[in-house]
Formats: C-alpha cells, sequence, structure tokens
C-alpha cells in the first residue's frame, strides 16, 4: 500500500472541470434513502483515515447516534462522490478540493484533521550532488501526472535560486522505485509512510520541505462535505464532524491505540502493523494539532496561501474547462461551523 495513490484521483484540470460539469448535472441525492452517513475513502484503509476509524472502533458515531458506512474505495475520486450525492463526505487534500470546487463541485471541507503539508521533494540521502533544490535543476523528476505538481516544484527550486527546469516522467507509484534505484533523481514522498518505508527498507532519503523555501504551507488532509446535504441536515453534520474530530484527536494523542483501532477495523490490511503505529507516531507528532493542541480547525491564510498559488498561476479551470479569470473567495471553500471549539 502506497500514499501516492492518494495523489493520482485527477489528472488534469481539464478533465476535472468535464467531469463535475457532468455530474453536478445528474445528481439529484441529497443522502441516502435509509439515513445512513455515507463516507468516502481516497484510497485503501490507511493513517490518514485513523481518526474515522477510531470514531467507528471507540463507538464515537454510535455515541452520537449516527449510522455511518464507509464506502469502499474505487476509482471514483471523493470528491466526484461527494458533489453527485453519493457520499455525504469525502477525503480530499487542499489541492484536490481547490480544483474540484473551482471546478463546480458543490463541496465544502469542514475539517483538516492534517494542519499542515505532510509531503516533500525526495532525494536519496547518499546523492551528495544535492542537497538543496537548486541543485534538482537538469535533475529527471518522476512524477505522478497531478495538476500543479510541476509548477509547484519549479516555483520551490526557483525559490532557491535555481531556474526550475528539469526532465519530467510521469511513473505513478513507480515513482519511489525509480529513485531508489537511480533511473530518476528525485520524486515526492509523504514522510509518514514512504519516508519510514525507504528508511526500514535501507534506502534513506534526504528531502526537502517545501514551507524551508518559501512556498505557502497547505491542509494534506481534509474532508469535504456535500453542500446540499449540510443545509438539510444541520444538526447531523454538527453531530458528525464533531465525533470526527473527536477520532482524530484521539489519534493525535493517543496514536499507538488510534493504530490499533485502524488495525483491529482492518483486519488484514496491514502486513507491517509497526510501519502503521510508526505512521500514526510522526503524524501525532507533527502535523495533526495546531498551536493550541487541537485537530481540525482551518484558516483563511492557508486556503490562500496554496490555493491562491493555483489560481496564480492559471492552474484552476472553471465548470467551463476554461482557466478562472476572477480569484475565489477561499473563505467559500471551508467552514469551522461544525467544528467542536474546545
Amino acid at each position: 500500500m502506497s500514499f501516492a495513490a492518494l495523489r493520482r484521483t485527477l489528472a488534469t484540470s481539464a478533465a476535472i472541470a468535464a467531469a463535475f460539469t457532468v455530474l453536478t448535472g445528474c445528481a439529484s441525492d441529497t443522502g441516502s434513502s435509509d439515513g445512513t452517513i455515507r463516507f468516502a475513502l481516497d484510497w485503501t484503509p490507511n493513517t490518514n483515515h485513523t481518526g474515522l476509524y477510531v470514531a467507528l472502533q471507540e463507538g464515537y458515531f454510535e455515541d452520537a447516534g449516527l449510522d455511518v458506512s464507509i464506502l469502499p474505495y474505487n476509482n471514483t475520486s471523493p470528491d466526484t462522490l461527494v458533489d453527485a450525492g453519493n457520499a455525504e463526505f469525502g477525503i480530499s487534500t487542499q489541492s484536490q478540493a481547490t480544483f474540484a470546487r473551482a471546478a463546480g463541485a458543490a463541496t465544502t471541507s469542514v475539517i483538516a484533521p492534517l494542519q499542515h503539508r505532510a509531503t516533500g521533494i525526495g532525494v536519496k540521502a547518499d546523492r551528495a550532488d544535492i542537497t538543496r533544490p537548486r541543485d534538482l535543476d537538469g535533475k529527471t523528476y518522476a512524477g505522478f501526472g497531478d495538476p500543479g505538481e510541476v509548477e509547484t516544484l519549479q516555483q520551490i527550486i526557483r525559490n532557491d535560486g535555481g531556474t526550475g527546469n528539469f526532465t519530467t516522467v510521469t511513473l505513478g507509484t513507480s515513482a519511489y522505485e525509480a529513485v531508489y534505484s537511480g533511473q530518476a533523481d528525485f520524486t515526492v514522498s509523504y514522510f509518514a509512510w514512504e519516508g519510514l518505508e525507504a528508511e526500514r527498507n535501507g534506502t534513506p532519503m534526504r528531502y526537502f520541505q517545501y514551507t524551508d523555501y518559501g512556498f505557502p504551507d497547505a491542509y494534506s488532509i481534509v474532508i469535504n462535505g456535500n453542500q446540499q446535504w449540510l443545509k438539510d441536515h444541520p444538526d447531523e453534520a454538527r453531530k458528525f464532524v464533531k465525533a470526527v474530530q473527536r477520532g482524530y484527536q484521539t489519534a493525535a494523542d493517543n496514536p499507538d491505540q488510534a493504530a490499533q483501532d485502524l488495525i483491529d477495523a482492518n483486519p488484514g490490511a496491514f502486513t507491517d502493523e509497526d510501519l502503521v503505529r510508526e505512521s500514526q507516531r510522526m503524524l501525532a507528532a507533527d502535523y495533526m494539532k495546531d498551536a493550541n493542541g487541537v485537530v481540525g480547525a482551518q484558516n483563511l491564510e492557508t486556503w490562500s496561501g496554496y490555493s491562491g498559488f493555483l489560481f496564480d498561476n492559471g492552474l484552476l479551470a472553471g465548470p467551463d474547462g476554461k482557466p478562472l479569470t476572477q480569484k475565489p473567495d477561499w473563505s467559500e471553500y471551508f467552514t469551522n461551523e461544525y467544528l467542536d471549539a474546545s
């Protein structure tokens, strides 16, 4: 299981715009017929989902009087499912949520389980010729075909004094092996999965964090809700988001127990249970809590920074597939109203 696939959902902004134009036009559901709250995963269960499984295993949803069903992962993005009314909530990222919302998706981010970007530019630790981003000029990037990934890397390299000129090969989940074997020079990894995995497999990596080079931080994980369902079911929405927040707060405060909840809820899914625990500890220590030790809240500065970069670089397309010409109001892309403020 690789977190790389978390970024594989949407290939180009034009494709996103076309997909949401079709799905929004035919969407009519505003909730499941039996009152079940459906949650769409973006990949097979992993530590980005721990808080959700804690809420299930520890009975937080039951305590709130909610019936929650986790939809098995398929090739349809959670943003698409939530927009179409085929799920009430789903896992996303700030990047994917921005592209989807710009393209017309009727979704709103209701909680950010990870407060910071949990990915970085990765090179093999023994590459003495690559010690900072500007050294990546002229090198080969093993990428994933995500919208905005090349422009992001170019900007980071330029911020470090480079030109931002490099070769890109789109390899998907094979990108990591290409870097480990020397067939490519750099890629983008999740610290709490590929980073740990590389170390454990004897191929340690060196990482350049985006914010160290003047690039905006971002929410690596958000949870989107269907706007119409949120409007029609405010009480259930508040109960659900608070239960999820409680689950992720537990995961941040007690990562070993939370990792065990994730493992217990998905028997046989993890071949290396110690990696799951180590991953959850890293997320809890570095990425989940804000300055007050609380999980979940979002702020306008983070949304304006990275999503603003995407707009400023002409990467966002509207429902018609054409580049946006007016900067969105980023405060409309998220809400904290369902969270437990304490």
